[in-house]
């Protein structure tokens, strides 16, 4: 177990930038840089015993100052979409940049959120500690507030990412990573093969192409969203069905088994919430999280470009697993609130484990 630091590159600003590589003794490593608290590389070996990288990704530091995928990235402080992007607390009205469909915000700013920050970044036995400072008033978020992210890498091959926040007042915390998975390697092509289990009996249906929540919870079974027993990513997707219409496939929120109660009661708690292998190298994944819900994504979106070692992403190259709060739980009563401040903390876990 190890880590190891690399010079990256520097930013406009001239502030330097770096890699930290770390790696387990079974050969796993995982690569993270203190530019947006991004996760460029997770290297595990398939049944063959080759090592394939299996995050889509960047080579150079310039490509990530543009990186409208997200590839990576940590999101924050409000991941996914917010109605109007505006929202209250304590009868108060905030603003956020407008950067979705012309009316809303996804994923707090696209030129300031924390994944186009420096963080700082601290180096322990096993990953890294990266932690930013935002002042109150911020991108539209009230409270002077740190966040940390503490990665991490086990010895069973778990990358952990521990979320942490304060504030001295009340505030909308919705943090999380958006890594693009191919288990196949990340410049091996489509993801459709890949067999997916789901631990959601429920998801957030949406009004329209825009993508913000109904507010209603509804069950997957008898539709397309149903992955409470294990499927191709490919069965489905092209189903005549008017969510995956909406969205070109999969791209909703889904929710955490057992992690809410029929009375909206949500206990924090680690939770496994999906599991994906690639029938092909062999390769598993199993995801775990703290948090009631997630976004499942299968790279609708992705337009054709340039990625690592000269590798070449498209629509569908690459899954996301994105534990989270409610897509604008701000806005609405029936989902679980994320409002944090001074007497309680925003704190939540999210595990990736590889086999």
């Amino acid at each position: 177990m190890g880590v190891k630091r690399e010079f990256f590159g520097e930013t406009k600003d001239g502030a330097p930038v770096y890699l930290y590589h770390v790696s387990n003794n079974n050969g796993m490593e995982m690569v993270w840089t203190n530019f947006g608290a991004i996760l460029r590389n997770v290297y595990v070996f398939d049944k063959d015993g080759a090592k394939r990288d299996v995050v889509l990704g960047y080579d150079s530091l310039d490509e990530y100052y543009v990186n409208e995928p997200f590839f990576g990235s940590t999101i924050g402080p409000s991941a996914n979409r917010v109605n109007g992007a505006q929202y209250q607390i304590a009868g108060r009205t905030y603003h956020m940049s407008v950067n979705n469909s012309g009316k809303h915000n996804l994923h707090t700013d696209i030129d300031l959120g924390f994944h186009k920050r420096v963080w700082e970044a601290k180096e322990t036995n096993n990953g890294v500690i990266f932690s930013l400072e935002q002042e109150d008033g911020e991108m539209g978020f009230p409270g002077n507030r740190l966040f940390t992210v503490e990665v991490s890498l086990s010895e069973d091959n778990e990358i952990r990412i521990h979320y942490h926040a304060e504030s001295d007042q009340d505030t909308l915390i919705n943090m999380t990573n958006h890594s693009y998975f191919n288990l196949g390697g990340h410049d091996s092509g489509k993801i459709l093969d890949h067999v997916v289990q789901l631990n959601a009996s429920y998801f957030t249906p949406v009004h329209n192409e825009e993508a913000i929540p109904t507010g209603e919870i509804l069950p997957v079974e008898g539709t397309p969203m149903d992955f409470t027993q294990p499927k191709p990513i490919g069965r489905d997707a092209a189903e005549d069905y008017e969510q995956l219409r909406f969205g070109r496939g999969y791209d909703h929120n889904f929710c955490v088994d057992g992690a809410v109660d029929k009375e909206g009661r949500y206990e924090s708690a680690l939770r496994s919430f999906a599991c994906v292998t690639n029938p092909v190298t062999g390769i598993t994944m199993h995801a775990y999280t703290t948090l009631p819900g997630f976004q499942f994504y299968i790279g609708n979106f992705i337009e054709t470009h340039k990625g690592k070692d000269g590798a070449t992403y498209s629509i569908r190259d690459g899954f996301c697993l994105e534990s989270q709060f409610y897509p604008n739980a701000i806005n609405e009563e029936n989902f679980v609130t994320p409002v944090f401040g001074p007497d309680k903390p925003y704190d939540s876990e999210t595990v990736y484990k590889f086999g």
